[in-house]
């Protein structure tokens, strides 16, 4: 089961607006969030609301909640988070380089946006480790700390829509060849641990080579917010695990988006078999 998609969530608050969804109360309840999967367990002193018919689901898995990530503690290194007060939603990237079991992991928390306070109702996430595609937690930790996610200056910020339209171009493209994707320059494309703008830092290095055969990005699930000018894009990437070549496996993109041009991507990508068999 999967989170509302925007769309339909959008809808929603048309005739449910919430003083709940605010961006304040949205960073409260994430924090909460990465508390919780830090300790293993929620605080006792915490604030977060949990929805009766709450779902937790892990790489297009639904699991209960004893066996989810959220169940083990695990030390983060780094998180960054953005909101999206349209959705009641909220999306955040952990990077923890703990020996035991290093993890990369990009989450979506939907929250019940009929109600006075905020519920969780929804937590979806891209959990990676060992083993899948280019993962390198180390190597995700160095580069992430190093770019800015801050606040765009109102004036120039982009539509929800703008923002939309460029995460969905670079998905697009990968299907078809012609679709003009807006980077920036320069522009940098993390993915699992490899860095692109390590090599040409200041020129455009997100464009990608052709793939064997033309992509469809199925299963597409969005957070955007506007004040930073993010969208987190979770998908099916076709065609990468190497046994299932028709196939879909769990994708994260989190893209920043600069005068409506792509300034970083962010992609994190499960494998069934290591590496996914490449």
């Amino acid at each position: 089961m999967h989170p509302p998609t925007i769309l339909t969530a959008t809808a929603l608050l048309a005739t449910h607006a919430s003083a709940a969804c605010s961006r304040s109360a949205l960073s409260d309840a994430t924090a909460a969030y990465i508390a919780w999967q830090t300790a293993g367990s929620p605080s006792s002193t915490s604030t977060l609301s949990l929805s009766p018919n709450l779902t937790i689901t892990e790489n297009d898995v639904s699991l209960p909640l004893t066996k989810s990530t959220l169940s083990q503690p695990i030390a983060i290194d780094f998180s960054r988070s953005f909101y999206d007060t349209v959705a009641c939603a909220s999306f955040t990237e952990l990077a923890s380089t703990a020996k035991t079991h290093p993890y990369v992991i990009h989450t979506h928390l939907f929250f019940d946006p009929t109600t006075d306070t905020l519920k969780l109702s929804s937590v979806d996430s891209v959990v990676t480790d060992d083993g899948d595609w280019v993962f390198d937690a180390s190597g995700y930790l160095k580069w992430t700390k190093q770019e800015k996610w801050d606040a765009i200056p109102e004036a120039k910020r982009n539509t929800r829509a703008v923002i939309k339209a460029a995460g969905d171009a670079y998905l697009d493209q990968w299907g078809n060849s012609s679709v003009q994707v807006p980077f920036a320059t320069p522009c940098a494309r993390l993915e699992g641990g490899a860095y692109t703008g390590e090599r040409s830092p200041t020129t455009n290095s997100c464009k990608m080579g052709a793939f064997p055969q033309p992509l469809k990005v199925a299963n597409r699930r969005y957070v955007i917010d506007e004040e930073v000018g993010a969208v987190s894009i979770f998908n099916g990437f076709p065609w990468l695990e190497k046994s299932k070549p028709d196939g879909a496996t769990p994708s994260s993109n989190q893209i920043r988006v600069e005068g409506g041009l792509i300034r970083y991507i962010h992609e994190v990508t499960v494998c069934e078999t290591k590496r996914c068999g490449r």
